[in-house]
């Protein structure tokens, strides 16, 4: 009678697996990340506008903003699309996803006369848009607003 106690390799080729295959996972992170790459700067408005800092905490913004500029040239801009001071109203009105009761961001060139600033508040106030938010830089908090007078 005989007995073998030595394991059999023969049996192993066939044998269960029990290894994660992460190279289609690799794959998948990599196609996200290139198409959020791609995404994200298109999200945001690229006039180029010196913005003043603010030492104000961020707020949430909202999925689509409204974004008007005023570049130093002192013509306006809804999103990255320009439009004439008289035509602002009624463009504003024909934006599909725009409605009185939402907030307009007002975005202005740090060279902008605050009288301009004003002129345009006020035509957005005549035209029936009273929710407005200024937007400016971040700044570190605590730290006043670059170009303040230092005592």
């Amino acid at each position: 009678m005989g007995v073998s106690l030595a394991d059999n390799d023969d049996d192993d080729d066939f044998g269960e697996t029990h290894e994660i295959n992460v190279t289609p996972f690799i794959d998948v992170i990599l196609v996200l990340l290139i198409i959020f790459m791609v995404a994200a700067p298109l999200s945001t408005v690229d006039l180029p506008i010196d913005l003043p800092t603010s030492s104000a905490t961020p707020q949430k913004k909202p999925d689509k903003p409204t974004y008007l500029s005023i570049k130093p040239d002192l013509t306006l801009a809804i999103g990255e699309n320009p439009v004439h001071r008289a035509e602002l109203i009624g463009t504003l009105d024909g934006l599909s996803d725009m409605s009185k009761d939402k907030y307009v961001f007002l975005r202005a060139d740090r060279s902008v006369p605050y009288g301009e600033l004003m002129g345009v508040m006020g035509l957005l106030r005549s035209g029936g848009y009273s929710r407005v938010k200024l937007v400016a830089l971040e700044g570190a908090p605590g730290a006043p607003a670059a170009g303040a007078a230092q005592p």
